[in-house]
C-alpha cells in the first residue's frame, strides 16, 4: 500500500470510527471503490468516481438481481450517504472468500482445478437466469459517456456502436500495436450486428477471481463489484469475457482462456467462434481504461488479443 493509500484508509477508518463504527478496518480495493469492514455483517464501500446523484441505478441494480432466487449471494444496499462529495453505500457483507487474489503471488495451476471450473460454470449459469431490466440497459460500461443501450435495441447493436465509439478513443495508441486497427474494428463491428438476437441476462463483466468468493469446499457462495462492464446482454458475452480475464497474465494464460471457452460452448451451448468475437470486442472497449504502452499490462494484453 502506498503511503497516499494508507493516508485515505486511515482517513476513512476514523470517518467510520466517528460514526459509531469502532472496529471499522480495511477490507478490500477494486475497480469502484475501497471495502471497509464495519460490524455485524455490515460493510461500507467509499465509491470511487461514482456521483451520489446516479446512485440509485446501482440500487436498483442489485435490487432487480436480488429479486431473483440464486445459488450465490449479490450485493445489496442497506444505507448511502454523502461525505465531501464522495458516496458511501453501506451493505451486507457477503461470505466466503476470494477464489484467489492479486497479492496470492502464484499463478493459477497449469490444470485449472475441476473445482474452479465447476464454480464457474455455476455463476455463469446463475447469472443468466436473471432477466435484463430496464435498469441494466441504462447503465454506462465504463470508459464510456452514455449508457450502452442508448439508441438501440439488441444487444450486439449496442456493442457494436460502443466498439466503434471506443476504439476512436485513443485510435493512434491502439493502431501502432495493432497493424490493420481499422479492418479489425469494421469487421468485428459487422460481426456484432449480424448475430442472431439472444435472449438477455445481467452481465456482470468482470467475473476475475477477487470477485468471487468460494467457501471452504471452494463451491461458489457469492458474487461482488457489479458495474465495471454491468448491463443486459447475451450471456454468451459474460461467458466469452471470463474466459478471457479470469487468466490475463500468467505464464498459461492463452491455454487457460481457450480451454475455458471450449467448456463454456460445449456445457453452456455457446458457439466458439461467438465467444472468440465477443472477446475482440472486449479488447476494443476496454483497452484504454487503465493505460497505454508498454507499462500497462491490461493494454498489452487488448492489443495482443486483436493482432
Amino acid at each position: 500500500m502506498t503511503e497516499t493509500d494508507a493516508h485515505e484508509t486511515d482517513r476513512w477508518v476514523q470517518y467510520f470510527v466517528r460514526r459509531g463504527y469502532p472496529r471499522a478496518r480495511r477490507l478490500a480495493s477494486g475497480m469502484e471503490g475501497t471495502v471497509y469492514r464495519l460490524q455485524d455483517g455490515t460493510v461500507a464501500k467509499v465509491w470511487a468516481g461514482r456521483a451520489p446523484e446516479d446512485f440509485d441505478l446501482t440500487r436498483r441494480l442489485y435490487a432487480d438481481i436480488a429479486a431473483y432466487p440464486l445459488p450465490v449471494g449479490t450485493p445489496r444496499i442497506l444505507d448511502a450517504e454523502e461525505c465531501d462529495g464522495v458516496l458511501v453505500s453501506y451493505e451486507r457483507e457477503l461470505g466466503g472468500r476470494p477464489l484467489r487474489t492479486d497479492g496470492d503471488g502464484e499463478p493459477p495451476a497449469r490444470d485449472l482445478p475441476r473445482r474452479e471450473t465447476d464454480a464457474l460454470l455455476t455463476v455463469l449459469r446463475a447469472l443468466a437466469s436473471v432477466p435484463g431490466s430496464e435498469v441494466m440497459r441504462r447503465l454506462v460500461i465504463q470508459g464510456d459517456d452514455r449508457p450502452l443501450w442508448q439508441g438501440h435495441s439488441r444487444f450486439s447493436d449496442a456493442l457494436a456502436a460502443l466498439v466503434e465509439r471506443a476504439a476512436g478513443r485513443n485510435r493512434d495508441a491502439l493502431a501502432a500495436r495493432v497493424p490493420g486497427l481499422a479492418d479489425v474494428v469494421s469487421r468485428t463491428a459487422a460481426s456484432l450486428r449480424a448475430l442472431p438476437d439472444r435472449p438477455e441476462s445481467v452481465i456482470h463483466g468482470d467475473l476475475v477471481p477477487p470477485n468471487l468468493h468460494v467457501d471452504e469446499a471452494g463451491r461458489p457462495v457469492a458474487v461482488l463489484d457489479f458495474g465495471f462492464c454491468t448491463t443486459a446482454g447475451d450471456p454468451a458475452f459474460e461467458a466469452a469475457v471470463t474466459a478471457a480475464v479470469w487468466d490475463m497474465y500468467g505464464p498459461d494464460a492463452d491455454r487457460h482462456t481457450a480451454e475455458l471457452s471450449r467448456l463454456f460452448a460445449r456445457e453452456l451451448g455457446h458457439a466458439e467462434e461467438v465467444l472468440a468475437l465477443y472477446q475482440r470486442a472486449y479488447a476494443l472497449i476496454t483497452y484504454d481504461l487503465f493505460g497505454m504502452g508498454p507499462h500497462d499490462g491490461h493494454f498489452r494484453w487488448c492489443a495482443a488479443l486483436l493482432r
